[in-house]
């Protein structure tokens, strides 16, 4: 891996590990984190988070999916549910039949999750893909963002 390479990579990672930034400074920092995001198979942070070399405040957990708190929280409620295993799916883009089952589990989940966290006035869920989506971490996952009222357009 090129020098350069591995540089975007530790900036894409320092990101999701800091907790100093403004509102508008953070959006660009997620900006630039996905900008700067290479697609790939490798390992990502979430892995890490999913063999719990990473810690994370876990709020659900079955055989096929994490939900854990985002440490960089868009609202009162943001929550991540990923699948443990990424099996070719790093984003929704690359989505194929087989992901059915999985990607309906990472939905009910969310579901489940937002009531176990008592947002019963509405939730909202996204799945960022690709740069211009603003997907830094190459595991598909889905936010779960509640607790305060949300805007449209979102972004």
């Amino acid at each position: 891996m090129s020098s350069e390479i591995h540089k975007s990579r530790l900036l894409v990672l320092s990101s999701h590990f800091t907790d100093l930034h403004s509102e508008s400074s953070l959006m660009a920092s997620e900006k630039e984190a996905a900008l700067a995001a290479v697609p790939s198979d490798s390992p990502t942070i979430f892995d890490k988070i999913i063999n719990k070399e990473i810690p994370s405040k876990v709020v659900y957990e079955d055989d096929k999916v994490l939900a854990f708190r985002d440490i960089a929280p868009q609202a009162p409620t943001h929550i991540l549910i990923i699948p443990k295993s990424k099996d070719g799916l790093t984003g929704l883009s690359k989505a194929e039949e087989r992901h059915c089952e999985i990607l309906g589990h990472l939905l009910y989940i969310a579901k489940l999750v937002a009531k176990q966290e008592g947002l019963e006035d509405g939730f909202r869920i996204v799945i960022n893909d690709g740069p211009q989506g603003c997907q830094s971490v190459y595991h598909i996952h889905v936010h779960l963002l509640g607790g305060r009222q949300m805007n449209w357009p979102p972004g």
